[in-house]
């Protein structure tokens, strides 16, 4: 069952004992949590202007669709999230803003894609966690080869990928969106990129080369001692990794959380 931290216009959704979304009620562009500020400049600096057609796997508080809304008015945006009761207790909670065109579908990420037009999304979020992990089925390279089938023409995967220093589980991650997408990156805090502590690292997946200077110009400015890591260093520091295959049978969860209170904030 979700729970709702409350401090000032601030409210914090818990579920599985770990925050998973922090919404500003009066501040759509407060985004509190690292990797949504990660995931936005990714948007901002790479995805084109104007309103984006929009899938989201995983929703919990919605904070980056709303976001989006605000950023990218009139932006049409499909969540997928299979705990109705969640999204209940999120709009019972967390009103969404009047004139949103954010839909959200009360299914999991594997078969709410499936029902997905080809070439539909411009931008496809993966933020979907389960007892604190990313789901084993939600980073194999069918699983991305499913999101290249969605995505349009010059449109950009991002996905949300916690790791433990060694990015034994990210590279992998890295591999199969590079065999399904063609390029990847990730972009994330300096000391989680260099291996220094448990971390949430935002991976983006297009079919077309990636912007790489552009979106280092733009971590250059952030608020947040923010890098870049293209594939050459990830292949570098995890030569060989092998994509997770769920033909093969060869799947695995993301590495488990620290206690809460690890995670950092801005």
């Amino acid at each position: 069952m979700a729970e709702f931290e409350r401090e000032g216009t601030l409210v914090t959704v818990v579920l599985d004992g770990q925050p998973q979304s922090a919404v500003d009620l009066e501040d759509p562009t407060r985004l509190d949590f690292e990797y949504v500020q990660h995931l936005a400049l990714v948007i901002d600096a790479l995805a084109p202007g104007g309103p984006l057609r929009v899938t989201h796997v995983g929703g919990a508080g919605l904070t980056l669709a709303r976001w989006v809304h605000h950023s990218r008015d009139g932006s049409p945006q499909i969540v997928l999230e299979p705990d109705a009761g969640l999204t209940d207790a999120v709009r019972r909670e967390l009103p969404l803003p009047r004139g949103h065109r954010i839909r959200v579908r009360p299914v999991d990420g594997l078969t709410g894609i499936a029902a997905v037009r080809h070439a539909s999304a411009d931008l496809v979020v993966l933020d979907a966690y389960a007892d604190g992990r990313v789901p084993a089925e939600l980073g194999t390279v069918e699983w991305f080869a499913e999101l290249r089938r969605v995505l349009a023409p010059g449109g950009l995967v991002l996905a949300n990928v916690a790791d433990e220093p060694g990015m034994h589980y990210a590279a992998r991650v890295a591999a199969g969106a590079r065999e399904a997408l063609g390029h990847v990156a990730f972009v994330g805090l300096h000391e989680v990129l260099k291996g220094k502590r448990f971390g949430n690292l935002v991976l983006v997946g297009a079919t077309s080369p990636l912007d790489l200077f552009t979106l280092r110009r733009a971590t250059a400015s952030a608020a947040l001692p923010t890098g870049v890591m293209g594939w050459e260093e990830v292949d570098r520091r995890r030569p060989g990794a092998r994509p997770f295959s769920a033909t093969a049978g060869d799947t695995a969860s993301s590495p488990p959380p620290p206690a809460r209170g690890s995670w950092r904030r801005r």
